[in-house]
């Protein structure tokens, strides 16, 4: 894919580097880095890049498969991109909200997956999106942040009618500098009072921002559809462990009773095999797709899809995985 022009679009919000990786744009937030000295960002990328795979080639499985089924949709892969919001704040001022989220949300489709959308302060960010949505006849996942009730319900019935059957709730969101600066604020929501508020959504519900197995078991037992592994791409706590790092522990102890999705450090094919393999049913991938819409748009989001598309397929091969089923964490080399 060529960068040049995500380069030109992008410039003083992100370097495009040639690997993703935190180091180059430590402590920029708002932009595209991870807060304060960047290390939750770059220990994503450090414990994935630490798991080893298993090579094993005498087999006959010659054509993997990759489809899956989540919360009722059928995928064609288990890629999703991940939620981002605020373009003109965080990725380009060169971008409107409307044309970014259209090539995310129309892109992820167009290849048969889904693509997430994100919340924020100012109301275009969620207006646009829920209209993006709406536009492919609700096939996307709105992701809202906990606001105080009028707000957050509000919020609600607007992606109902947009028309998508699943809402993500960013749950890690209370941390975010990007809100603060702009004035607002969100609740801190205890167990009792978010198992409350889960009961009143019609609709299937993702709690993003779970690192820890018994905040998951909590997640799970409060009401939560499916859960994502995920320390908001290292952009809201400085100095926490990788996601790969602690999914092992969240996913032995969901032990399948829900669905696990898992974001930060994906950068290939073999990445999202990995995370498979540690007990993710699928993945979300922010930068790197969202780079790719400043690279090309809709055309740029469905390159990079069908390029890491084949990677997984490949990887797949190399590790005799049949189908997304097979994979467990027999193909990782301990």
């Amino acid at each position: 894919m060529n960068t040049d022009q995500a380069k030109s679009l992008m410039e003083g919000f992100c370097k495009v580097c040639p690997v993703c990786n935190g180091k180059a744009c430590a402590g920029e937030v708002p932009g595209m880095g991870g807060t304060g000295s960047g290390t939750s960002f770059v220990a994503n990328i450090e414990a994935l890049s630490a798991v080893r795979l298993k090579m094993r080639v005498l087999h006959c499985t010659s054509l993997p498969t990759t489809a899956t089924e989540l919360l009722g949709m059928k995928l064609s892969m288990p890629i999703m991109a991940a939620p981002i919001g605020g373009v003109s704040f965080n990725m380009s001022k060169k971008m409107s909200e409307e044309d970014y989220v259209e090539a995310i949300i129309n892109g992820c489709c167009a290849e048969g997956t889904v693509g997430c959308t994100g919340d924020g302060v100012p109301s275009y960010i969620h207006q646009t999106a829920f209209e993006a949505i709406k536009k492919a006849s609700g096939h996307g996942i709105p992701f809202i942040k906990p606001w105080d009730d009028q707000m957050f319900f509000d919020k609600i019935d607007a992606a109902q009618k947009a028309g998508t059957q699943v809402i993500g709730i960013d749950i890690d969101a209370i941390g975010l500098g990007t809100v603060n600066l702009m004035g607002a604020s969100i609740p801190l929501r205890g167990p009792a009072e978010m198992e409350k508020l889960l009961a009143k959504i019609p609709l299937k519900v993702i709690l993003k921002g779970i690192m820890d197995a018994e905040e998951a078991e909590t997640a799970v037992a409060i009401g939560a559809d499916a859960i994502v592994v995920s320390n908001h791409g290292g952009r809201v706590l400085d100095g926490t462990k990788g996601t790969a790092e602690v999914l092992p522990d969240i996913a032995a102890r969901i032990n399948g009773r829900v669905p696990i999705l898992v974001d930060g450090g994906i950068r290939s094919g073999s990445d999202v095999l990995k995370m498979l393999a540690l007990g993710a049913d699928a993945v979300l991938i922010g930068r790197p797709l969202g780079i790719s819409v400043f690279c090309d748009q809709e055309n740029g989001v469905r390159e990079y899809l069908q390029g890491i598309h084949k990677q997984l397929v490949q990887s797949m091969l190399l590790t005799g995985c049949k189908d997304i089923k097979s994979i467990n964490k027999s193909v990782i080399d301990f």
